[in-house]
This record gives structure tokens, C-alpha cells and sequence, in this order.
């Protein structure tokens, strides 16, 4: 049986795998989604810290 991650492998490999990663890319190719991404992430990494 394969594992969740090449199960999403083989997905992101198909047709339709490939037309999600690109619009992902056309996405954070627009300013605003960068920053709401970095915004997200330093939100996700000060709570790390804090938990520590």
C-alpha cells in the first residue's frame, strides 16, 4: 500500500496535479499573496518559538 506522501507524489505528477502547482505559482507571483504568505508564516513561526 503507498504512504500519503506518494500518494500526493503520483497526484502532483498527473494532469491535474500539474494544473494545481501552476496556478499555486501564478498565485504567489502577485505581491499581496508573497505578503499574506510571509505574514502567515512569521504568525506560524512566533508560535513555535512560544511553545518552546
Amino acid at each position: 500500500m503507498a504512504t500519503l506522501m506518494q500518494r500526493l507524489q503520483q497526484f502532483l505528477r498527473g494532469p491535474q496535479g500539474q494544473r494545481i502547482v501552476e496556478q499555486g505559482r501564478r498565485q504567489m507571483a502577485k505581491p499581496e499573496n508573497q505578503a499574506r504568505a510571509r505574514r502567515l508564516l512569521a504568525r506560524l513561526q512566533g508560535r513555535q518559538q512560544r511553545r518552546w
